[in-house]
């Protein structure tokens, strides 16, 4: 296999800059196991991710690609990444030197891992064979190459020398869905467009194309492909092109709009490179450039190189999404299926020196939300300040479509994936830090979207929780929901602040109140949160056993879901009796059993006793301690989790990436910190793992992050300055403002604004 090695990418023409950050980036991590990242071409929160299609099918290949597949169906442009439900696939196109059956397993072509290259923004492989291939041998076999740019993948394509140069376009293969229609159209010599609609986890997905080649090309019907034609609504086209010596290039434009837009994307971004966009290594170049300038946002050291490579390759995997989901003319297609457009329509610059990807208010999508409110939310607000109106405008724009904040949305799509109203903790936490242009229109979205009667929210303002007679995942829909009001009330007491508005008011005691009533949910038989039914009552304690997975629990149990009240640590730690009480109890998390019922998620991974760090509920649990006035335990786990459950291989995720969730816990725990309350911008310390970072600010500013003393062994934070002052220990939570007996010692807080005004975090290491 081609891996990354560091000494092959210093080789690399495009990668000599010293300060080239590429080059510690791995796309291969998450590959393995079931981490289901994807591997292809893309550029930073890019609607194209382009890449190859695996012809395996299931649960590992929910983004197409997996480190075991055998054999390549196509090369598609959209493919999902690291999420656990299958999608996309759309718009394939597989070289060929001779007519194929066009069925799925016609289509399947050897290759190999050996023959494989893949760095950020480039993937090449050479089809046709499943050995090891010299270089002298490479011409006899097809070497395919793709690259991309915001809206579109450049493809340069190797023929053999004097075979007939096929080129399949198939509409009707993707990742786990099933096409309603699709077309291909020539409109010229070179130039092709078309659609193609599909329903799979995003319902009546409309993806629209513009494909154009270097050459001439005619669409060839093959007896095959008139079959396919007379009996599907979405065919197979195979296309051949004149015969040339020089690659054939390919060029493929995407649109959620039209054809037509589809067509002024391909122009517009073929407009900002060389040749008419068909120098391939200017583009590769450029793409590369943009990954590189997107991970500069933290330039990091650490102690080895592993830990660069993980910290690097976690931060590509961050920028993957949100993606782009509107054209260089800013339409988009609503979450009602509508088509609205720009209201003041400019092609956008897109070149490697804008300031921003989305400096345009872009129209979003993938947004993974139950996955990544918990960190890499917060963390987009620090390294990402600019995209954070186009997240809030997104939401709002959702908001108005269809009623509702965004739950899983995905491709113009509601999903409804996942439990509670992810949304609003991410709106309010962009409220409180001052990224919400119209906050009456945010808190009327967030109290609308709490307030609805749809998923378990007519039982909460019956009961107070979702019962479990009627809902699966009761239990977690409710934690879910309560930290959703809590985090409403929050950015309605910031409204309050600068106006009265009696209704808000209203609103922000009604929602600190539901909040709270998860103490409701505490069975003192067991000690753990257990769901009740519409009469009141749990289940009987004969049913009850918390290693196990039931049926209100979503991806977990009942040991992790003890813990899912990251708003209100303090009431936690009150209801379990104490600080004291609650440390042992947090002990035997780490220290149960790690079996699980049969019945339970294989998204339940990465456990240390019952802690599951390879679902995201886990996320904040460790950092509990911290709270509870043991940091050095934070610390000892946070380590391990870096050291065991992540490491710079194929398998080097413990769970689903989850669209970026699993880096960005990563990012932030490498960097010291981490946001444990749903918004507000408080951010627990733990125990940094970067010897020196900086992290780059608008204005021209900077935050520096300096360890002093840090080695294996010396890993707890003994003393921290802020700009050369001593920063106090905690006095957030009144956990920490207690007299603290002996053996208890207070985490350090670092605040949101003490970051983005920037200037220099010392913090010393002791042993």
């Amino acid at each position: 296999m081609k891996r990354l090695s560091l000494s092959l990418l210093c080789a690399l023409p495009l990668l000599v800059s010293a300060q080239s950050l590429t080059q510690f980036v791995d796309p291969y991590i998450g590959t393995g196991d079931h981490g289901h990242v994807f591997l292809g071409a893309n550029v930073p929160f890019g609607m194209v991710n382009a890449g190859p299609t695996q012809i395996e099918e299931g649960w590992d290949w929910c983004s197409g690609y997996h480190q075991s597949g055998t054999k390549i169906i196509g090369f598609a442009q959209t493919h999902l990444s690291g999420t656990g439900c299958s999608d996309l696939g759309d718009v394939a196109i597989l070289p060929a030197t001779s007519e194929m059956n066009l069925t799925r397993e016609g289509l399947a072509t050897s290759y190999s891992h050996e023959n494989e290259e893949v760095r950020p923004g480039y993937y090449s492989i050479l089809l046709g064979t499943d050995k090891k291939i010299e270089e002298s041998e490479a011409s006899h076999f097809i070497r395919t190459e793709v690259t991309a740019t915001r809206r579109t993948a450049l493809y340069r394509i190797t023929y053999p020398t004097a075979a007939t140069q096929h080129l399949i376009v198939d509409l009707e293969n993707g990742v786990g869905d099933r096409v309603y229609r699709g077309r291909l159209t020539q409109l010229d010599d070179t130039t092709f467009v078309g659609y193609r609609i599909s329903h799979g986890w995003a319902n009546m997905q409309h993806c629209y194309f513009a494909i154009r080649l270097n050459r001439k090309a005619t669409i060839h019907t093959t007896s095959t492909a008139q079959s396919e034609l007379s009996q599907a609504s979405s065919p197979i086209y195979n296309l051949i092109a004149d015969k040339k010596e020089e690659p054939l290039m390919v060029r493929i434009a995407l649109s959620p709009v039209s054809e037509i837009n589809a067509l002024g994307n391909l122009q517009a971004e073929a407009y900002e490179t060389t040749k008419n966009g068909w120098d391939f290594e200017s583009v590769r170049a450029e793409a590369d450039a943009s990954w590189n300038k997107e991970l500069g946002r933290i330039k990091a050291s650490f102690q080895n190189d592993r830990d660069r490579r993980i910290f690097y390759t976690a931060m590509f995997h961050f920028m993957v999404a949100p993606q782009t989901w509107d054209d260089v003319n800013g339409d988009w297609r609503g979450a009602d299926n509508h088509v609205y457009r720009a209201t003041s329509p400019a092609v956008r610059s897109l070149s490697s020196e804008d300031s921003s990807p989305f400096s345009n208010d872009s129209y979003l999508t993938t947004l993974s939300l139950w996955d990544t409110y918990r960190a890499a939310a917060p963390l987009s607000t620090i390294i990402l300040p600019e995209m954070m109106p186009s997240i809030a405008s997104t939401y709002l724009r959702i908001f108005r479509e269809q009623g509702k904040l965004p739950v899983w949305h995905l491709m113009s799509q509601e999903t409804d994936c996942m439990v509670g109203c992810p949304a609003v903790p991410i709106l309010a936490d962009l409220l409180l830090k001052g990224y919400v242009r119209d906050s009456t229109l945010a808190w009327h979205a967030m109290q609308s979207s709490l307030m609805m009667d749809e998923r378990g929210l007519d039982d909460m303002k019956k009961f107070n929780y979702v019962d479990r007679d009627h809902h699966e995942g009761s239990l977690s829909m409710t934690l879910e929901y309560m930290l959703a009001d809590w985090s409403a009330a929050q950015a309605g007491h910031a409204i309050l602040a600068h106006k009265t508005n009696e209704e808000i008011q209203r609103g922000v005691e009604f929602f600190e109140q539901r909040a709270h009533a998860y103490r409701n949910l505490y069975d003192t038989q067991t000690g753990f949160m257990r769901a009740r039914d519409s009469h009141g009552q749990f289940d009987a304690i004969s049913n009850f056993d918390p290693h196990h997975q039931l049926r209100e629990h979503t991806e977990g149990t009942a040991w992790q879901y003890l813990w899912l009240v990251p708003q209100d640590v303090d009431g936690l730690i009150e209801m379990l009796g104490g600080r004291e009480k609650a440390v042992k109890r947090l002990d035997s998390l780490f220290l149960a059993d790690s079996h699980l019922n049969k019945e339970a998620q294989p998204d339940i991974s990465g456990l240390i006793g019952q802690y599951a760090h390879g679902n995201e509920p886990s996320h904040h649990i460790v950092y509990l301690y911290a709270l509870m006035g043991q940091p050095r335990k934070t610390a000892r786990l946070i380590r391990q989790i870096q050291r065991e459950l992540y490491s710079d291989q194929p398998a080097g995720l413990c769970g689903n990436e989850d669209v970026g969730q699993m880096s960005a816990w990563y990012i932030l725990s490498a960097l010291g910190f981490y946001q444990v309350e749903p918004c507000g911008g408080r951010y627990v310390m733990g125990s940094p793992l970067v010897k020196d970072a900086t992290i780059q600010l608008p204005e021209g500013k900077s935050f520096n992050i300096h360890t002093h003393g840090a080695s294996e062994k010396s890993i707890y934070i003994k003393r921290v300055l802020l700009n050369g002052k001593p920063l106090p220990a905690c006095t957030a939570f009144s956990s920490c403002r207690d007299v603290l007996p002996k053996g208890y010692s207070a985490p350090f807080i670092l605040k949101h604004e003490d970051i983005m005004q920037g200037g220099t975090l010392d913090i010393y290491m002791s042993k």
